[in-house]
């Protein structure tokens, strides 16, 4: 049986060097990633003062592009894994892979086959939305695949190629606790304390599900209880620069609906929250780094082998809801916080089985090429590792 899958192809302005790879996707499975396998190709023949070099970049833009003004660059490119393809050093090429022995023999000499491998701190795809007038590129961690080749004699006559990749975690298959918290808070100047009681129904969410908030109010202060506010926060920590937090609020629901909670009085209550990229309709919300003609999810909270490993870099982010009592401007306001966690679903692999090998078309730049294996078992793995969801 032959068995079709999708190649991803990206050539250089002058068509000199172009990058093949079967996938764009790689999963971050916090105690290692995935490797990136493909194929390097120079569409003429070699003369012996060339170099070819391709590496695994990383890059960090943590500021506005428009405010750039006399050399002044708000972006970082960090080179994570550099291989020398040509001239060859003493070390063998490593072992390709069935989707790389293909592409060998389709095309023939001058291609190349290499592996990088991503660092173990490496932070996962992220980006932060824009203003609707803001130009550029948004801030944020992006990876490329960039290929290179160069005159040994004329360093600054090259030819270069960048493929856009992503890094990107999946949910866990166990989740953790249910969220639950208890605060109290009593009051200096007269006796009783106020009481909050916050759940929520689960502690792992998939991008697109509604939260729901049970909430119990005991009042046995001589205050009483105005209103109540819910909030989604997502929390970004700039893990490169001490002290780099911003925080944006996802969802937020205000209501007096069983208020006021007079004092010897209880209340019982849900509330339900869907938080998305489009509810925020602000910028600086981190969603998820996306290639062309992907939709928006917001960013996946922040999955690290060890919390206390400041060895890290780029972005962390993470998730909670805050339930507020509003008493008033002299009683102040009790607040109780439910962290939890915002993920994509690990896909299915026997729903893989079943899925549609041919996708969408990719953008203009960013060509795919059919490839032919009579290997059914790689062609689901490629189709596996693409796709997101299922």
């Amino acid at each position: 049986m032959t068995v079709t899958f999708k190649v991803f192809k990206k050539a250089s302005a002058d068509a000199r060097v172009t990058v093949y790879l079967g996938r764009r996707d790689y999963i971050d499975h916090v105690t290692g990633s995935d490797p990136v396998d493909g194929v390097l190709h120079v569409d003429r023949e070699f003369i012996n003062d060339k170099k070819v070099v391709v590496q695994l970049v990383c890059a960090f833009r943590y500021g506005r592009e428009a405010d750039e003004t006399m050399g002044l660059s708000f972006k970082k490119e960090l080179i994570l894994s550099e291989i020398v393809l040509f001239p060859h050093g003493e070390e063998p090429y490593p072992t390709p892979t069935r989707l790389q022995e293909r592409l060998l023999t389709k095309l023939g000499k001058n291609s190349f086959p290499f592996h990088l491998d991503f660092p173990q701190h490496s932070p996962t795809s992220v980006s932060l939305t824009m203003n609707p007038d803001d130009v550029g590129e948004p801030c944020g961690v992006e990876y490329y695949v960039r290929g290179t080749i160069s005159s040994a004699n004329e360093p600054e006559r090259f030819s270069q190629v960048n493929m856009a990749i992503r890094k990107i975690q999946f949910a866990p298959t166990k989740p953790g606790r249910q969220p639950c918290t208890v605060v109290r808070k009593d009051f200096a100047l007269s006796p009783g304390e106020l009481e909050l009681e916050a759940t929520l129904n689960k502690q792992l969410y998939h991008h697109g599900e509604n939260m729901n908030v049970a909430m119990c109010i005991k009042n046995n202060s001589s205050k009483t209880v105005k209103k109540i506010v819910v909030t989604v926060v997502q929390c970004i920590d700039v893990a490169m620069f001490s002290g780099g937090h911003h925080s944006a609020k996802i969802a937020f629901v205000e209501t007096t609906e069983g208020c006021p909670i007079v004092p010897g009085s209880s209340l019982q209550k849900q509330i339900n929250l869907y938080p998305t990229v489009k509810a925020t309709g602000k910028y600086g919300v981190a969603i998820d780094g996306r290639l062309k003609g992907d939709d928006a999810n917001l960013a996946s909270s922040t999955l690290l082998a060890d919390e206390n490993n400041r060895d890290i870099f780029g972005l962390v982010v993470s998730y909670s809801v805050k339930v507020k009592l509003m008493l008033g401007a002299i009683g102040g306001e009790l607040t109780a916080e439910l962290p939890f966690v915002l993920m994509q679903p690990k896909p299915d692999m026997r729903k893989m089985m079943k899925a549609d090998t041919i996708c969408q078309e990719d953008n203009m730049d960013d060509e795919e090429t059919d490839v032919e294996t009579g290997e059914p078992r790689d062609a689901l793995k490629m189709e596996t590792l693409r796709r997101r969801n299922v």
